[in-house]
């Protein structure tokens, strides 16, 4: 009965202070609400949150909202350690909620501080009530709402993650979860980055709220054309929303292929040509298998300005894999140079290709100078595999393929090159030195 009690006094005390608003900003019994303010406050200053407690909530009894904001916010750190000491399930139920309560009294009594109250409240909830995906969800949703691209990052993040959980629990449509996914990440690009740190957040839940939504396969293709078609023969000539299609379809494995990914490119090139419509309309083109289109858009996603560095080295990787498609090592070769030079996380990838183009070079001259460029070509695989990890196995297997044409001992005593020595490779326009190797 007592606990009982004191969980409705807890509720009581954080509704009652709504109703001395229009009474001074420290209420009726003004006297009394500062005495009880400077109470709690010696005790809190002292880190006492023992003795800081009850003085608090006689300050909430007495004292408006508007008395003080650090009433507030210094309530939220009690009620996280009431609530953490808390071994009553009820019990937390009930400080929880007035918890989110004082979150909400900060917002709608100090404006200029609402934005951040209310990120707080949703801090507080992916804290206290995950457990509850259907209530966390719809909460978030609240406050994303009101605070749009001032919305925390990880708070979309979250939000994200509960729409995909319902989506499984059978709650919510695809097309919810797809709205969710564009409304988020198009808030994403319109937050706050002026500084460093918070351009680096934005970054990684961009990235996390990506990754969640491809891997939880929500986004089909099939889905994706069901919801967007309609929307597209309705707006045909609306570039945020044929940028929008082209961008989900492009994040759905096998979606480039079709007539709604065709018209949405050509729409977002002819109404803004940009690296990104240049990138989209490559896509397009290389899943047609027309290697000449496909090569002059991604040339021009590559050389416009609005490409970031990181996109810009990726493009490159890729056009130095449509090079080798199309016949052209040359370009295959200088392109993932570049990449390789523009980021070192794609060095592996790039070793890779490099060391295929030598294994696939066709040579002249003696049976040793036909030969050689394979050890170039093996050289390159073991930069591989030590710059990426995870292609160890597939270079591996080009390093046994490519080792069964080494020379014999024999043939190479008779050029006088013996197994260790160094040795230079001249072929197909490229050059490298290298060290013998022969078939033992």
């Amino acid at each position: 009965m007592k606990k009982i009690n004191y969980m409705i006094l807890t509720v009581l005390m954080v509704f009652s202070s709504s109703n001395l608003f229009a009474q001074g900003r420290f209420g009726a019994d003004s006297a009394n609400c500062v005495k009880y303010l400077s109470y709690y406050q010696e005790y809190y200053k002292q880190k006492n949150y023992n003795d800081a407690l009850p003085n608090w909530r006689k300050a909430m009894q007495l004292c408006p909202p508007t008395a003080s904001q650090n009433m507030l916010l210094n309530g939220q750190t009690l009620f996280r350690r009431l609530i953490s000491q808390s071994k009553s399930a009820d019990e937390r139920k009930v400080l929880i909620d007035s918890l989110f309560l004082l979150n909400d009294l900060r917002a709608a009594n100090y404006p200029k501080y609402s934005v951040a109250a209310l990120n707080n409240k949703g801090v507080d909830m992916t804290n206290y009530i995950k457990d509850d995906t259907q209530r966390l969800y719809s909460s978030l949703n609240e406050i994303i709402e009101a605070n749009k691209e001032e919305t925390k990052p990880s708070l979309l993040l979250f939000d994200m993650n509960a729409a995909i959980t319902l989506f499984q629990d059978g709650k919510i449509d695809a097309g919810e979860v797809i709205n969710t996914y564009d409304r988020n990440m198009a808030l994403l690009d319109k937050a706050p980055t002026d500084k460093p740190e918070d351009a680096e957040e934005v970054g990684k839940m961009r990235a996390s709220i990506e990754d969640l939504f491809i891997s939880s396969k929500v986004a089909s293709c099939e889905n994706l054309i069901a919801l967007f078609t309609p929307r597209f023969n309705a707006n045909p000539n609306d570039l945020d929303l044929v940028t929008n299609i082209a961008k989900m379809l492009n994040t759905a494995e096998g979606c480039t292929d079709n007539e709604l990914y065709l018209n949405a490119v050509n729409t977002m090139y002819k109404l803004n040509p940009s690296g990104t419509s240049a990138y989209y309309l490559y896509r397009l083109y290389d899943a047609r298998n027309n290697r000449e289109e496909a090569t002059k858009y991604l040339e021009a996603a590559i050389a416009s300005d609005d490409i970031d560095p990181k996109n810009r080295a990726q493009y490159e990787y890729e056009l130095a894999v449509l090079s080798v498609k199309a016949g052209n090592n040359a370009k295959a070769y200088a392109s993932a140079q570049k990449a390789l030079e523009m980021d070192e996380s794609l060095a592996g990838k790039c070793y890779m290709i490099m060391g295929n183009i030598w294994g696939s070079v066709v040579c002249g001259g003696n049976e040793i100078e036909k030969r050689a460029h394979f050890w170039v070509a093996v050289d390159y695989m073991q930069k591989a595999k030590a710059a990426d990890a995870s292609l160890t196995s597939e270079a591996n297997k080009y390093i046994s393929s490519y080792a069964v044409y080494y020379p014999q001992t024999a043939d190479a005593f008779m050029y006088d090159v013996t197994d260790g020595q160094s040795y230079t490779v001249s072929c197909g326009g490229m050059r490298a030195t290298t060290t013998v190797r022969t078939q033992k």
